[in-house]
């Protein structure tokens, strides 16, 4: 059981949670994900380490409620417990030194990036990130971002906050302009996102990181269902990723799998309604 330390509303589905867990963050590293899992009937939900802190063995991580189980993880409080955390998992990010990199974030995937910002910024690198959203209220870890970051852009869809239009506009604004060019980007977000992301850099040759977060049970290798194309070779994002090429991730692949069990999702979805109205023990 890991007890859960703080917890932050970060809009309407999407909760931050700070969980006791000393020997995962004893080890963590930028990059690294775990597993967790509520109740015995909980599916198993890989989350990217967003935080840490040796000194008081705690881990953050943001998650959204989406399903079953990420809606029951996110209804917890400070003081609940739990029932399973496993990591950390996956290869640590490739973080090298290097003059300059542009960090691109859509939705919550600016907690996983933070590390990876934070890390080349600690050594000593210009870091640029590109913060999109839908929304106003769905842009997170805008402080946090901005403290590592020499300069922040934010992006919505919908114009209500920051610039209006996708992240790949002020990417590209910037990549043509004659300033010199970063040496790395990293983007982690929707699939769509990290795709346009990974093609607006191709014609520049600038070496750009995806975090792909493919479909996931144990998270060590032994189901394949994270498999994904790469180069064309096949690759388990578990255990070789979750960071690969994005010139070399075969996007459409990658969101035909993601797509594979939206009808058992929905239909657990309205089992679980159906059963929220019946007397127990008759579901």
């Amino acid at each position: 059981m890991y007890l859960i330390l703080a917890k932050k509303i970060l809009s309407d589905a999407v909760v931050e949670l700070k969980v006791q867990a000393p020997e995962i963050a004893a080890k963590a590293r930028p990059g690294h994900f775990i597993i967790v899992r509520h109740g015995e009937r909980g599916e198993r939900i890989p989350l990217t380490i967003a935080d840490w802190s040796k000194e008081d063995g705690s881990v953050d991580f943001v998650i959204q409620a989406v399903g079953y189980s990420t809606k029951a993880i996110c209804a917890l409080n400070p003081g609940d417990n739990i029932s399973d955390l496993a990591g950390p998992l996956g290869q640590p990010a490739v973080i090298d030194r290097v003059q300059s990199v542009i960090c691109v974030a859509g939705g919550i995937g600016a907690a996983p990036i933070f590390p990876q910002a934070r890390a080349y910024q600690q050594l000593g690198a210009k870091v640029t990130t590109i913060l999109g959203a839908r929304s106003a209220d769905l842009l997170t870890w805008q402080d946090r971002l901005a403290s590592i970051s020499e300069t922040l852009i934010t992006c919505t869809d919908d114009g209500s906050a920051g610039e209006h239009g996708m992240v790949t506009a002020p990417l590209q604004r910037i990549l043509q302009s004659d300033a010199e060019k970063p040496e790395r980007i990293v983007a982690i977000g929707p699939v769509p996102m990290m795709k346009a992301v990974a093609e607006t850099t191709r014609p520049y040759g600038i070496r750009t990181y995806v975090s792909l977060n493919p479909i996931m049970i144990d998270g060590t290798g032994m189901c394949g269902c994270c498999r994904v194309s790469v180069g064309g070779q096949t690759f388990f994002s578990c255990v070789d990723g979750p960071d690969f090429d994005g010139h070399l991730v075969d996007f459409d692949s990658l969101s035909n799998r993601q797509r594979a069990y939206r009808t058992l999702e929905k239909e657990a979805q309205e089992h679980h309604c159906r059963c929220n109205t019946k007397e127990a023990g008759q579901c």
